[in-house]
């Protein structure tokens, strides 16, 4: 058997805008209704979701099959959760909060076999089909997606070398983080911001670094497109969700 190909990894790597959405409700159910909506990926949270493990496995087995690759965002850059994500066959991880160039290569290390790093050894795990895929420790890597968050204003002031670390596959950008590490409390629609974040994805493109980010409002994610981001997540179900249920008992209760 041969390890499942990682379109979204792919890609980024060949420059192709891929458009996502953020799952924040927890649910497999959920999962399985939006990974055939034609997104190019979808984000299974658990830094600012109650999603643990389990719940977790449940969704990328959901995911199985749609269009979207699920990628999955753990609480921390911590190892022990990063090989246990990985083990259940997470393709990509969304790595929150790096700091500095050594926080990016702990990162890194820890998606990888020794050598390389130290992700612990299982040959049973979801990740190469219970042990179906053939040489799986020697391939692993090739179709893993690793992206790195970066949410501060020390980090961006080292947005180039945490981006150049080896194995980072593209750095997503936290509008809401890094505009309040700006003193701007979680809104970064400013003209300060908005030069900020254009700045961000200008210098990740001249490094030929994919940019990420994300957005629910419809004409900031073109305007962030136009700019150059790659990989843009354009809302989340919790907000599809709470929009549509609000919109209809306003029009019943007005």
């Amino acid at each position: 058997m041969d390890l499942p190909r990682n379109a979204f990894k792919h890609a980024l790597a060949a420059g192709d805008l891929q458009i996502g959405l953020w799952c924040s409700l927890c649910s497999n159910i959920t999962v399985d209704l939006v990974s055939d909506s034609g997104f190019d990926w979808l984000l299974l949270d658990s830094e600012h979701s109650p999603n643990e493990l389990p719940a977790i496995l449940t969704q990328l087995q959901a995911a199985r099959g749609g269009t979207a690759t699920p990628l999955v965002r753990p609480s921390a850059n911590d190892p022990v959760q990063i090989k246990r994500l990985l083990d259940i066959g997470a393709p990509g991880l969304l790595l929150p909060y790096i700091e500095s160039v050594e926080e990016a290569r702990r990162a890194v290390a820890a998606t990888r076999y020794p050598p390389a790093g130290f992700r612990g050894v299982t040959a049973s795990g979801r990740a190469s089909r219970y042990g179906r895929v053939g040489g799986y420790l020697q391939k692993a890597e090739s179709e893993l997606c690793v992206l790195l968050q970066v949410e501060t204003r020390e980090a961006l002031d080292q947005l180039e070398a945490i981006a150049g670390v080896d194995g980072v596959d593209g750095v997503f950008i936290g509008p809401a983080d890094l505009s309040t590490s700006f003193g701007h409390s979680g809104n970064w629609t400013g003209p300060e911001m908005q030069a900020v974040l254009k700045d961000a994805v200008t210098r990740l493109t001249k490094i030929g670094k994919p940019a990420g980010i994300l957005t629910a409002n419809e004409e900031e994610a073109r305007r962030f497109i136009d700019w150059g981001y790659r990989f843009v997540a354009v809302g989340a179900d919790l907000g599809l969700l709470r929009n549509a249920a609000d919109a209809l008992a306003k029009r019943f209760k007005s």
